[in-house]
């Protein structure tokens, strides 16, 4: 199966957008789609398209999905480019009969602001996950998109739906959840900013984007992420080690992150 043809749904999105420009750099025949999504213009837009992919907030993937696929040809791969998987993929299923391939870009729509430099000094590939909507069924349909991925310029590797968001719920959401928290405790302190140290501050800037920016975003992404509550209580069990005082535990099962890859090559 190969792709010469996409329909890109959410195309004024950022990711939208960085999707067009690399599909078009590849020599792909791209059609852009955005609100308002009036049945004209899904058709316009979806007719005989290879892949119709949706770049839109996964809170509307099935809405979206159920509007696309009356008008997508037979045999046609519809996909997402979502940062949680297991409900987005099952409204996909829901609302199409054909292949369903769910994606995730590891990466925002300005990778290039945000690549990672390998020990070589080379920047490392920008990976995307992804997964059969239907595993064996749609086995051919997702080796496509991870062709049609490469081409593009990114690195793929395989997984589903359920361990997708369950790392994802640790990676991101905890992450999200556990600065707000972090900095929403720090106004029971009450005048600290004469104490701010160094190392405080780092943690303030590179929070700053994400409260400010994108809290909105994540909050949305925690909320629709099934493995949200088990990654919070794991969390607060390990808080609770450290109200029980075994903080160096802690510390050494933390600094167990450094003997992976591939972090060993960053510190070599």
């Amino acid at each position: 199966m190969t792709i010469s043809s996409i329909a890109i749904v959410g195309a004024r999105g950022g990711m939208g957008r960085l999707f067009a420009t690399r599909c078009r750099g590849a020599g792909l025949d791209v059609r852009e789609l955005d609100r308002p999504l009036t049945p004209h213009k899904v058709a316009a837009a979806v007719a005989g398209a290879d892949v119709v992919l949706l770049s839109v907030p996964v809170t509307v993937t099935g809405d979206v999905a159920g509007l696309v696929a009356p008008a997508m040809k037979q045999g046609a791969i519809l996909a997402d480019v979502g940062s949680v998987k297991v409900l987005p993929v099952q409204d996909m299923l829901s609302a199409y009969a054909g292949p369903v391939v769910g994606t995730h870009p590891l990466f925002g729509p300005n990778p290039a602001a945000g690549e990672k430099m390998g020990a070589d000094g080379r920047a490392e590939a920008l990976r995307v996950a992804v997964m059969p909507g239907c595993p064996g069924r749609d086995e051919a349909a997702t080796t496509a998109v991870e062709a049609l991925m490469e081409r593009l310029g990114f690195a793929t590797f395989r997984t589903d739906p359920h361990e997708h968001d369950r790392a994802m719920a640790f990676v991101q959401g905890l992450n999200f959840v556990t600065t707000v928290a972090y900095l929403a405790a720090q106004q029971n302190a009450g005048d600290i900013e004469k104490f701010i140290t160094p190392s405080f501050m780092r943690r303030l800037d590179a929070a700053k984007k994400l409260i400010l920016e994108d809290a909105g975003l994540f909050g949305v992404l925690f909320e629709a992420n099934p493995h949200s509550q088990e990654a919070v209580r794991t969390y607060r069990n390990f808080l609770n080690v450290a109200a029980g005082g075994d903080v160096d535990l802690l510390a050494a099962r933390a600094a167990t992150w450094w003997n992976k890859e591939p972090f060993r090559k960053d510190a070599s």
